[in-house]
């Protein structure tokens, strides 16, 4: 292959990977919307059910990932196929509902964008290989659970357990990590966080972070490995710790306040999976 062959065939895998990720990063907008809600209607149930209870009716149809068909929260008008085209739409209405005007949240066009361009920093970093394709599924499933958790500070297992057993399985083809590594790194991401938890909550009788996040660092460790898990709390603690003196600083955030810890442990686990080799040997170095 020639050089002029290899460049357009990387071009045609970054754009081809930048439309998809337009496209996932929609239908992620659907994941981060509903998802919490379809959680709280089967809780709702399985209490009512637990309590002995009878069930309440519930008006309307049914309530998934698929129907009903999105629609403005404000005045109902059920959004059409060109309403729905990744950022463009966005654009070309002005962020607001074509029908009665209300602004459109710039949360869609953004999740949009960003599973669009960290889609495109995957394949740069991997080329068109099997690679490629698991490091686009864990960086869908951490960008809906970075959002949800920033919303309603959860970590959904219906998210975080198939990405923990993706992780676990894809290990013997040697795609991030053997299998070995993969075990122990699940293992101790949750022992970390776990043992982190208790120490804080002997210490000062409060609860320093939820199980979630102990769920999603084994995820994460199943993916990356132990070897490489230190690297992720690393990163995951330096951007919590910046972010949230740089929110008390401006006032945006009071001390003692809950901050979501998820977000930082989607950074250092993606960072890790990307770089973490590289980064290891420059650190070690």
């Amino acid at each position: 292959m020639t050089a002029a062959e290899l460049l357009s065939s990387q071009f045609t895998l970054l754009i081809s990977t930048f439309v998809l990720g337009l496209l996932v990063g929609s239908f992620l907008n659907v994941v981060i919307a509903r998802l919490p809600v379809m959680l709280e209607i089967r809780w709702r149930s399985d209490c009512q059910e637990f309590l002995r209870i009878a069930h309440e009716p519930r008006p309307g149809a049914a309530f998934n990932l698929v129907v009903p068909r999105s629609r403005c929260p404000q005045c109902g008008h059920q959004i059409t196929a060109l309403e729905n085209v990744p950022i463009l739409s966005y654009l070309v209405l002005r962020g607001r509902c074509s029908e009665c005007g209300t602004r459109i949240s710039v949360q869609y066009p953004l999740v949009e964008a960003v599973t669009g361009m960290l889609s495109v920093v995957v394949a740069w970093q991997f080329g068109f290989s099997w690679l490629t394709a698991a490091a686009l599924v864990f960086t869908w499933s951490l960008i809906a659970l970075t959002v949800i958790d920033l919303h309603r500070q959860l970590l959904p297992d219906t998210i975080v357990f198939p990405l923990l057993w993706l992780g676990l399985l894809l290990s013997p083809l040697g795609l991030f990590s053997d299998p070995v590594s993969s075990i122990f790194g699940a293992a101790c991401g949750y022992l970390a966080l776990w043992s982190v938890y208790w120490a804080f909550k002997l210490l000062t009788g409060k609860e320093g972070m939820g199980y979630g996040d102990f769920k999603l660092l084994a995820a994460i460790g199943a993916w990356i490995g132990w070897q490489s898990l230190p690297l992720a709390i690393l990163i995951s603690s330096a951007t919590g710790a910046s972010i949230g003196l740089m929110l008390m600083a401006s006032g945006r955030h009071t001390r003692g306040a809950p901050i979501p810890f998820g977000p930082f442990l989607a950074v250092g686990g993606l960072c890790s999976l990307l770089w973490g080799p590289d980064l290891n040997a420059l650190y070690l170095g």
